[in-house]
């Protein structure tokens, strides 16, 4: 990747693992507890959840701000003055960070912005991909790679179960009604990205453990997934039972190369302790 630098914000969940191996540059999203806030990334999720328990408010999270990526792109551009900046942005239809990181590249001709469409363990993904293209084509021109992020992004699919629907119904995503009939029904709303939003596609019921291997059957055939790389996204929380039989199947299915990917603050914000889900990519459009 010697002519480009790839550059994500914290909600993409990238593990230290990742970022090392690739060299990619985080921006720090934010995460509000009253009047304080604190950068993403700069303390644990499970402080979140102490928090709400205590407080009975949940923390709010916002975007990278135009001065966030300000900084960002100075800061690499003065260290490596010949590479281009290839920002691969959280999801433009949930928050701010897209817009910008484009204002703050106005005047900087060395960066580019793209938009995956995709948060938290897709976002990791994608950037990964992307990554892994450089590496086979190092000398690509920006709109090659450009052109390759968006088929990654569009190829690429993401469903997630919420651990705590309270989380959701404190952050007013849920209707107080629909939270006591999922709870009374044991139901588990799952939350799929679809060209950069987050929606509600079906709901399952039943224990965690028998709705996670039921979800990822459906989730492998419904978008005929590539048997060459998943991961799987968990919140703190998660029982060992979900997670051992998830990868489990991973392996029965025919996985590849299968990833955990932590969720950091800003998903579990939404998502509460134990939350799950799983992240591929469809046949090539």
């Amino acid at each position: 990747m010697a002519r480009y630098i790839l550059m994500a914000e914290t909600g993409a969940d990238l593990t230290p693992e990742l970022i090392a191996r690739y060299d990619v540059q985080i921006v720090p999203m934010h995460v509000s507890f009253g009047a304080q806030t604190k950068d993403d990334g700069a303390f644990p999720p499970e402080e979140l959840f102490s928090y709400y328990e205590q407080t009975h408010e949940l923390p709010k999270t916002s975007g990278c701000s135009p001065a966030d990526f300000e900084r960002a792109f100075d800061t690499v551009h003065a260290k490596y003055p010949d590479r281009h900046i290839l920002h691969l942005a959280y999801s433009a239809a949930t928050t701010c960070s897209y817009q910008s990181a484009l204002i703050a590249a106005e005047g900087r001709d060395y960066v580019t912005s793209v938009d995956t469409k995709q948060v938290s363990a897709g976002q990791a993904l994608v950037v990964l991909r992307v990554a892994q293209y450089l590496e086979e084509h190092p000398d690509c021109p920006v709109e090659e790679v450009v052109a390759a992020a968006e088929k990654f992004s569009r190829t690429c699919h993401m469903g997630f179960f919420p651990g705590d629907l309270v989380y959701l119904k404190a952050g007013g995503r849920v209707s107080n009604a629909a939270y006591l009939g999922a709870k009374i029904l044991s139901l588990h709303p799952l939350i799929e990205i679809i060209d950069g939003k987050l929606l509600s596609t079906k709901k399952y019921r039943g224990k965690p453990e028998k709705v996670a291997l039921k979800f990822l059957q459906d989730f492998v055939q419904k978008h005929q997934l590539r048997r060459d790389l998943l991961a799987f996204v968990n919140a703190p929380g998660l029982s060992q039972e979900v997670k051992d039989g998830m990868l489990a199947l991973a392996k029965e299915l025919g996985f590849q190369d299968i990833l955990w990917i932590p969720t950091g603050c800003v998903v579990s914000t939404h998502s509460g302790p134990g939350g799950f889900g799983a992240v591929g990519f469809g046949p090539d459009q």
